[in-house]
C-alpha cells in the first residue's frame, strides 16, 4: 500500500468532496481551490493508489465501485479522527481519555451517577464505563485493570490497591406507609418481632448484620424475603415486609415513592464505604475531580456531619 503523508491526506479530502458534490467545479468552490487543482489532485491520488476512482464521460464524473469503498473508509477515518480529538481534550482535562468505574449496588442508584454527572458537566466528550457489581467483584475488577476506580463496602482486604474511606452511615428502617409501625419516629430491634423482613440476597446469608442483630436480641421474625437491593424498596412499598438498609441507598431508591417511610433504627448498624484504586491512579486528575465533587453530592442526602441520618 502506498505511504500516507500529509499530501495524500489532502488528496483524500479533495476526493471526498468531489465524491459528495459530483463535479470538480463544485468541489473546487467548496474547498476554495481551482477546478484544475481538483483534477490534478484526483489524478495524482489515482496514480498513487493504482486504481481508477471515476469514469470520465464527456463532462461528467461517474464514481467507480472502488471509489465508493474508498469513500466509506474515509468516513471511518474521519470518525476516528473526531474520536481522537475528543480523547486529546479529555487527556488535557483529566489526564486520561477514559474512566472505568465499578461500584456496589448500594451506591449505584444515585450517589455514583451523581458523581459521574458532576464529572461530565464541563466535558461531555469524556468517555466513562460504569458497572454495578458486588464488593468483592469490584476489588477484583480494579486489581485486574478492568476498572480504574471502585466503590466498595468497607472493610476490605487487598495488598494491591489503595483504600480511601469515604462514608460512614447508620442503618435506617423502611416501613410500608400503612404499617402499624409507620407512625413511630424510631424503630427498635424488638419491634421486628413477628414481622416479615425484606433483606438483600447475598452469597453468605449468615453474614447479614440485621439477621445477626435480631438473633443476638432473641427476636423471632415471621419470615423473610431475599431480593436484589434495587428491588427492596418496591417490595416494602407493596407491603411485603420491613427492611433495614443504609440511608444513601434508601433515599436514592425512594425519591419518587410515598408508600414507604424511612425511620431511624436502634441499636445502630454501621455501614462504611470507600474508594479503591491502583497506585498509578493516585495523582490522576479524574480522581482529584471526583474528590472535589464528593462533598456536594453527599450534601444531597439527609445525613448529619458524621454521615448518619438526623436524630
Amino acid at each position: 500500500m502506498p505511504d500516507v503523508d500529509i499530501h495524500s491526506l489532502k488528496a483524500l479530502l479533495v476526493f471526498k468532496t468531489l465524491f459528495e458534490t459530483g463535479t470538480a467545479s463544485q468541489a473546487g468552490r467548496t474547498l476554495e481551490i481551482t477546478q484544475s487543482g481538483v483534477s490534478r489532485s484526483l489524478a495524482q491520488l489515482e496514480r498513487n493508489l493504482g486504481i481508477q476512482l471515476f469514469l470520465r464521460e464527456k463532462n461528467r464524473l461517474i464514481a467507480t465501485p472502488e471509489a465508493r469503498e474508498l469513500y466509506d473508509e474515509i468516513l471511518n477515518l474521519m470518525g476516528n479522527l473526531e474520536e481522537l480529538r475528543h480523547s486529546v481534550l479529555a487527556l488535557k482535562e483529566f489526564g486520561t481519555s477514559r474512566l472505568r468505574i465499578a461500584a456496589i449496588p448500594g451506591l449505584s442508584f444515585g450517589l455514583v451517577p451523581r458523581l459521574i454527572g458532576k464529572l461530565l458537566k464541563n466535558n461531555r466528550g469524556y468517555s466513562i464505563s460504569f458497572d454495578m457489581m458486588a464488593s468483592h467483584e469490584v476489588l477484583r475488577s480494579v486489581e485486574s485493570g478492568q476498572a480504574d476506580l471502585g466503590f466498595v463496602t468497607l472493610p476490605v482486604s487487598t495488598r494491591m490497591l489503595r483504600i480511601e474511606p469515604w462514608i460512614r452511615t447508620r442503618a435506617v428502617c423502611l416501613v410500608p406507609a400503612g404499617h402499624s409501625l409507620a407512625d413511630r419516629a424510631k424503630i427498635e430491634v424488638q419491634d421486628l418481632n413477628r414481622q416479615h423482613l425484606v433483606i438483600s440476597n447475598q452469597p453468605n446469608i449468615g453474614a447479614d448484620p440485621l439477621l445477626n442483630l435480631i438473633a443476638s436480641h432473641g427476636v423471632r421474625i415471621a419470615g423473610k424475603t431475599e431480593a436484589n437491593i434495587g428491588a427492596i424498596p418496591a417490595l416494602v412499598g407493596n407491603d411485603v415486609g420491613l427492611s433495614v438498609m443504609n440511608p444513601i441507598t434508601a433515599q436514592d431508591q425512594l425519591a419518587q415513592r410515598d408508600n414507604v417511610k424511612i425511620r431511624s433504627f436502634e441499636p445502630a448498624i454501621e455501614f462504611a464505604f470507600g474508594l479503591v484504586y491502583r497506585n498509578d491512579w493516585k495523582h490522576s486528575r479524574a480522581l482529584e475531580l471526583i474528590r472535589e465533587h464528593a462533598p456536594a453530592v453527599l450534601r444531597a442526602y439527609d445525613l448529619d456531619d458524621s454521615g448518619h441520618p438526623p436524630g
